[in-house]
C-alpha cells in the first residue's frame, strides 16, 4: 500500500506541475494576482509532494520491502542501515527521484526567500524551476518509476544487496554534495531566463545569482573532491582522478561555473561581459543536465554510471530544448545585454580575469571533446576508440599550469590599467621567488612539468602572501591594530577578495599534491607468512593471514609490518580481501572486493591492496604503492572549502 501511495504522490506532483506552469503563464498575460498566488502554491505543492515521495521510498528501503523492484535490487537484509539509506541514490530511478528531491528543496527556498522581492522575476523563475521539475516527474512517472512492483510469481525473501563499492562512508556524503551542486545551478539559470524574459538587467538580480552561484559551486567542489577521496580509498588503483567519463561530467560544469564566478565580478564592478556571463550561465546548467545524461544513458562505460536505458534520448532532447530556448531568448535581448564599456588595457585586472575565463573554457572544451570522441567515432566510423588518461593529461597539464600562473598574476594587476611602475613593484618579489625555486629544483635534477608546477606554486603563494601582508600593514598603520586583529578585520571587511585568495592557496596546495604523482612507485608480489619485500627504502613483512566473518561479508585480512631502512617499525597495515554475499549458495552471486589500508603523512602515503589469497599454499598477493604528497590534495581541498565559506559568509550588519 505504501508503494502505491508513493506512485500516487508522483502522479499528483506531475499534474500540479502542469497546473503551476499554466497559472503563471496566464498571470503573465493578465496580471491577475490571484493567479500568481495560486501558481505559487501549486509550485510549493509540487515540491512538498516530491519530498513525500522521497520519504516513502526511503522508508521502503529501510524496512526492506522487497515487493518494490528498486528495493529488491539495491538492498538486502544484511545491508547495514546506513547503506539502506544511501541506496536511495544507488540506482537509476532512485537517483532521479533524489535529483527531484534536491531541486524541490531549492525551489521551496527560492520561493520563500523571494516572496516580497524580485516580484517581476519570480513568475518566470517559478516557470523555469517547475519545468525542470516536470521533466524529472515525467521520468519517474513513466520511464523509471522507483515504486514499480517486483515482477516475480514467488515471495522474494531477500534482495540483491548494494554494490560493495558503494558500501563506503564517503558514498553517504559524496552524491548528495554533488547533487546539491549539480541541481543548484538550476536556480541561477532560472533567474537569468527570468531577467531576459522581463528585460530586467539591473544589478539586483545579478547579486542574487552570485550568492547562489557561490553556494552551489562550493557544493559541487566538495562533491568532486569527495569523489576523488572515495576513488582513492575504495577503488584500489592508487589514484583519485582517472578522467573517467562520469568524473568528467562533474568536472565540466565546475570549470564553466568557476569561469562564471570570476567574470561575474567584472560585471558587478565594471558593468561588462554581460553577454559572456549569460552564455556561461546557460552552458553551466546545460552541462549539468548533459552530465546527468552521460551518467544515465549507458553511452559511456564507467564505474560510476548506470546501466543502459531508454533515458538517453529523452535527456538529450531536453538538452537541445534548453539550448534552443535559452539562446533564442538571448538573441532577442542582445541589445540589452551589450555593454558600452570595453577593456582598456591588456595589463588590467579585467584582462586577467578574461584570460582566466578563456583558459577555463578551453579546458572544459578539451575535456568535453575527449569524453565524447569515442562515442562520435563509433557513430561515424563504427569503431570505438578509447580516450584514456594519457590524452587528458597531455592536454590538460599545460592548460592547468597556465591557470596556475594566472592565479598568481591576477592579484598583481589593478583595475583599468597597471602602470609600468606598479607592474615592476608588484611582480618583482613573486617572480624572484619562483625563479629561485626553479633553480633549486634544476640543481636537484628535477625537470619538466614538475619543475614548472613547483616553481609556479611558489610564485602564486608569494603573490598571495604579499597581498595579505600589504593589507595587514595598511591596517596596522592606519587603524593601529596588532597583526592578528588586522588579519581578522581584513577578512571581515572584504570577504569576497580575501576569501578568494584563501581559495587560491588551497588550489596551490592541491597542485603540489597533483605534481607528487610524478614520483609514485609501486610493486606487486606474492608473499608467505614471515617473508619480506622491499620498496622505496621500506620493508614489508607478512606476519599473519586472518579470517573473519561479518554480518554482510567474509574477510581475509593480511597483517603487514612496515619498517624503514633502519629496521624501525613504522606502522602495521591490514588490507582485506572481502567476499560479499558469501552465504549465497550461487557462487556467481558472491562478490569479491579489496578493502585497502593506507598509512598517510604529509610527505607520502603507503598504500596497500590485498588482491587475492591462495589458502592452500598460504600465499597473499599484495600490491604496495608509495604515493608522495597525496595528502596535500586533501589539505588543499580543505583550505579551498574554508576560503569559499569565508567569501560566502554574509557580512555582519552594522548597527545604526
Amino acid at each position: 500500500m505504501t508503494a502505491v501511495l508513493g506512485g500516487l504522490t508522483l502522479n499528483l506532483a506531475l499534474g500540479l506541475a502542469i497546473v503551476a506552469i499554466i497559472l503563471h503563464t496566464i498571470y503573465l498575460r493578465t496580471g491577475d494576482g490571484r493567479l500568481f498566488l495560486s501558481g505559487q502554491r501549486a509550485a510549493l505543492a509540487v515540491s512538498l509532494l516530491s519530498f513525500f515521495a522521497t520519504i516513502i521510498l526511503t522508508q521502503l528501503l529501510i524496512v526492506s520491502n522487497f515487493d518494490v523492484d528498486y528495493v529488491a535490487h539495491y538492498t538486502s537484509r544484511e545491508t547495514p542501515l546506513i547503506y539502506k539509506f544511501t541506496a536511495l541514490w544507488a540506482g537509476q530511478s532512485g537517483s532521479l527521484l533524489f535529483w527531484l528531491f534536491i531541486l524541490s528543496i531549492y525551489a521551496v527556498v527560492t520561493i520563500l526567500q523571494n516572496q516580497r522581492s524580485q516580484l517581476k522575476l519570480m513568475p518566470w523563475v517559478m516557470i523555469v524551476l517547475v519545468t525542470v521539475q516536470l521533466f524529472f516527474l515525467i521520468l519517474v512517472n513513466f520511464v523509471a518509476n522507483p515504486f514499480m512492483p517486483t515482477e516475480a510469481d514467488f515471495v522474494i525473501s531477500n534482495g540483491l544487496g548494494l554494490n560493495p563499492l558503494l558500501q563506503n562512508a564517503t558514498m553517504a556524503i559524496h552524491p548528495p554534495m554533488l547533487y546539491l551542486g549539480y541541481v543548484g545551478f538550476t536556480v541561477p539559470f532560472a533567474f537569468s531566463i527570468a531577467a531576459m524574459a522581463q528585460k530586467e538587467m539591473d544589478a539586483l538580480w545579478m547579486r542574487t545569482v552570485r550568492q547562489w552561484l557561490l553556494f552551489v559551486w562550493l557544493m559541487l567542489s566538495i562533491g568532486v573532491m569527495l569523489g576523488g577521496w572515495w576513488a582513492y580509498q575504495e577503488l584500489g588503483w592508487g589514484g583519485y582522478w582517472a578522467w573517467d567519463p562520469v568524473e568528467n561530467a562533474s568536472f565540466m560544469p565546475w570549470l564553466a561555473g568557476t569561469a562564471l564566478l570570476h567574470s561575474i565580478m567584472i560585471q558587478e564592478k565594471k558593468d561588462m561581459l554581460k553577454v559572456w556571463n549569460m552564455v556561461l550561465i546557460i552552458i553551466t546548467f546545460t552541462l549539468c543536465i548533459f552530465g546527468t545524461f552521460l551518467t544515465r544513458s549507458g553511452v559511456m562505460s564507467s564505474v560510476h554510471s548506470f546501466t543502459v536505458s531508454s533515458l538517453g534520448p529523452i535527456f538529450l532532447g531536453f538538452v537541445f530544448f534548453i539550448l534552443v530556448v535559452s539562446f533564442g531568448l538571448m538573441s532577442r535581448r542582445m541589445k540589452l545585454l551589450r555593454s558600452n564599456k570595453r577593456i582598456e588595457s591588456f595589463s588590467s585586472r579585467e584582462s586577467g580575469f578574461l584570460f582566466n575565463n578563456v583558459i577555463f573554457i578551453v579546458m572544459c572544451f578539451a575535456v568535453l571533446w575527449g569524453t565524447l570522441f569515442p562515442v562520435i567515432s563509433e557513430a561515424v566510423r563504427g569503431t570505438k576508440i578509447t580516450v584514456g588518461a594519457p590524452f587528458f593529461n597531455q592536454i590538460n597539464i599545460p592548460i592547468g599550469l597556465v591557470l596556475l600562473f594566472l592565479t598568481g598574476v591576477g592579484p598583481l594587476l589593478v583595475w583599468r590599467k597597471t602602470s609600468k611602475q606598479s607592474f615592476i613593484r608588484n611582480f618583482t618579489l613573486p617572480v624572484i621567488a619562483g625563479l629561485v625555486m626553479a633553480l633549486v629544483l634544476y640543481l636537484m635534477d628535477i625537470r619538466g612539468y614538475v619543475l614548472i608546477s613547483f616553481s609556479l606554486s611558489v610564485f602564486v603563494l608569494t603573490t598571495i602572501v604579499t597581498e595579505f601582508a600589504k593589507g595587514i600593514r595598511s591596517r596596522i598603520t592606519v587603524q593601529k591594530e596588532n597583526a592578528l586583529i588586522a588579519f581578522w578585520q581584513l577578512l571581515r571587511k572584504n570577504r569576497s577578495r580575501y576569501g578568494g585568495y584563501i581559495v587560491h592557496v588551497g588550489i596551490v596546495f592541491m597542485f603540489i599534491g597533483f605534481t607528487g604523482h610524478a614520483f609514485d612507485t609501486e610493486k606487486e608480489f606474492g608473499i608467505k607468512t614471515s617473508e619480506s619485500e622491499s620498496l622505496s627504502g621500506y620493508t614489508f613483512t607478512l606476519y599473519k593471514i586472518r579470517e573473519e566473518e561479518r554480518p554482510n561479508h567474509y574477510a581475509y585480512i593480511a597483517d603487514i609490518i612496515v619498517e624503514d631502512e633502519n629496521g624501525k617499525e613504522i606502522v602495521k597495515l591490514h588490507p582485506e580481501k572481502r567476499i560479499y554475499f558469501h552465504r549465497n549458495p550461487d557462487p556467481e552471486r558472491r562478490q569479491p572486493h579489496s578493502e585497502l589500508d593506507i598509512y598517510s603523512t604529509m610527505k607520502q602515503d603507503i598504500y596497500s591492496i590485498f588482491n587475492s589469497v591462495d589458502l592452500e599454499n598460504g600465499v597473499a598477493y599484495i600490491k604496495i604503492m608509495i604515493n608522495p604528497l597525496v595528502n596535500w590534495v586533501w589539505f588543499g581541498g580543505f583550505i579551498f572549502v574554508m576560503g569559499t565559506v569565508v567569501a560566502l559568509w554574509p557580512p555582519k550588519k552594522e548597527k545604526k
